[in-house]
């Protein structure tokens, strides 16, 4: 079998990729060994939310994606800090980014991961140009200078001009092209689940920093009439294990004190999730015929809603590359270019992310003292909070 592209990873970012390059039209095999979960209540099921900013949702408007997305997707409007560093569990320091400081546009909108997989599987069921076959694996990779020929865990083989590794922290296409990572280990785990409240969210995303950290509530639709909202809860590892073995009835205590009840008592509204948090970066984005996207390339702390945002931006900048190399994709020129515009931006966000992640673990009190001072000081500098806004945004830099 030969295609011109082959996507390792069924994921968000994998299926993004092929939806990508097939609307391009190129012939484009996307594999990942495990079947997309695609209902919210099943085994399996990605819990955790992703808020796409601006120029990710432009993309994937572009790609023919966003009209399937656009009914579910909650806007972003304004994204409150919260410093909770208090003797108490108390906000003592509240600010707000109002996304109408620099734009007539929300921030992002939040979409649930597992109706993700969905829309993008189904979206890719209607492009001539794309076979996805879930079920099925990247175990090995051959590449020389014209072409590349990777073995599948079914025993088959294909041949391709492009391999794009979208497959995960532990990419196995990655290691297959001898491409070393960076890894930071926080020894911090993220609960992932949704809450309903009492009181309305108002469509803004709120960052709640105390110890341990960030608890973060994203808006979601209402759920049998209540305010949702999908929660993601940073802790140390033991603690983030000894809550996720709490009952019902004493979690939702626990979190609704997190919160410092600023949505009023939480209730939970689907089972919770754990996931370990790391911050890792490949040594470099490419080898001979493949490019490495999203957490192949990098992994960093849910905080900022950079992760996803980052990898869509990787397929954005592989595909207008892929649109200047003529009819030999994936050749050295084009590849080495992509690791030229990407990898610069990634390490400093890694670093970024990784220094802010620290600042929010923070448990001495004067220290946590000092970053609420921060956080004041940052805000009331105008120049300061709109250049922020937009850096987040992925307005400036590469």
């Amino acid at each position: 079998m030969t295609y011109d592209i082959v996507v390792s990873g069924g994921g968000i970012a994998g299926l993004a990729a092929a939806a990508a390059f097939g609307a391009e039209g190129y012939s484009v095999l996307c594999l990942d060994p495990a079947p997309p979960v695609t209902d919210r209540d099943a085994v399996g099921a990605d819990l955790r939310t992703t808020a796409f900013l601006q120029p990710a949702q432009a993309f994937l408007e572009e790609i023919g994606l966003w009209t399937r997305l656009v009914d579910h997707a909650m806007p972003l409007q304004v994204m409150r800090i919260v410093d909770a560093g208090g003797e108490e569990a108390a906000a003592r320091v509240i600010k707000e980014f109002d996304a109408s400081d620099i734009s007539d546009l929300p921030f992002g909108w939040n979409l649930p991961n597992w109706l993700l997989r969905r829309e993008f599987v189904a979206h890719l069921g209607g492009l001539a140009t794309v076979t996805f076959r879930a079920g099925v694996g990247t175990t090995s990779l051959f590449t020389r200078e014209a072409e590349a020929r990777v073995g599948l865990s079914d025993g088959s083989k294909v041949r391709c001009k492009l391999v794009i590794a979208a497959d995960g922290r532990n990419s196995p296409m990655r290691k297959a092209a001898d491409i070393d990572i960076q890894t930071t280990r926080f020894g911090q785990k993220a609960l992932a689940f949704a809450v309903t409240h009492p009181i309305p969210h108002g469509n803004v995303s709120t960052e709640i920093h105390r110890t341990g950290g960030p608890f973060t509530f994203v808006p979601l639709p209402n759920l049998n009439g209540c305010p949702s909202s999908a929660i993601v809860w940073m802790e140390e590892g033991p603690n983030a294990e000894a809550l996720m073995a709490l009952d019902n009835e004493a979690f939702e205590a626990a979190m609704t004190i997190r919160s410092c009840n600023l949505y009023g008592p939480l209730t939970l509204a689907s089972r919770r999730t754990i996931w370990p948090i790391i911050s890792q970066h490949a040594d470099r984005l490419n080898g001979e015929r493949i490019a490495l996207v999203a957490e192949a390339a990098h992994v960093v702390p849910p905080i900022g809603a950079q992760g996803l945002n980052m990898s869509l931006k990787d397929i954005g900048v592989l595909r207008d590359l892929a649109r200047h190399a003529g009819s030999d994709i994936g050749d050295r020129k084009m590849l080495d270019a992509y690791h030229q515009k990407r990898f610069a931006d990634i390490q400093a966000r890694v670093a970024g992310i990784t220094l802010l992640n620290r600042t929010s673990m923070l448990s001495a009190q004067p220290l946590r003292d000092i970053r609420a001072k921060g956080l004041d000081a940052l805000y009331t500098l105008k120049p300061v909070r709109k250049t922020l806004m937009q850096l987040g945004l992925g307005a400036k830099g590469a």
